[in-house]
């Protein structure tokens, strides 16, 4: 455990960040779950509304720091090309 008190403030500030984090990762990752049960469930018009609202979300996590740019691109990539091979 840390004994400085700049050591004991900087492990308060990473739980509370790492909390952060986690929630902002887990709407991301929830919106991409939202992307995919609508085009399971074959409705081209709500997975296609659910890739509009996912977008925004993924690109925010990129600038947060929580995603590689890389990776943002490929769920976006593949999440849209789902969407379109529902045509």
């Amino acid at each position: 455990m840390a004994n400085s008190a700049s050591a004991k403030k900087r492990a308060r500030q990473a739980s509370k960040r790492r909390l952060h984090n986690q929630a902002l990762r887990s709407r991301m990752r929830t919106y991409i779950k939202g992307v995919l049960a609508a085009v399971e469930s074959g409705d081209k018009a709500a997975a296609a509304t659910a890739y509009q609202q996912a977008v925004p979300f993924i690109d925010s996590a990129v600038n947060k720091g929580l995603i590689h740019k890389n990776k943002a691109s490929r769920s976006k990539s593949r999440l849209n090309a789902r969407v379109k091979a529902m045509a």
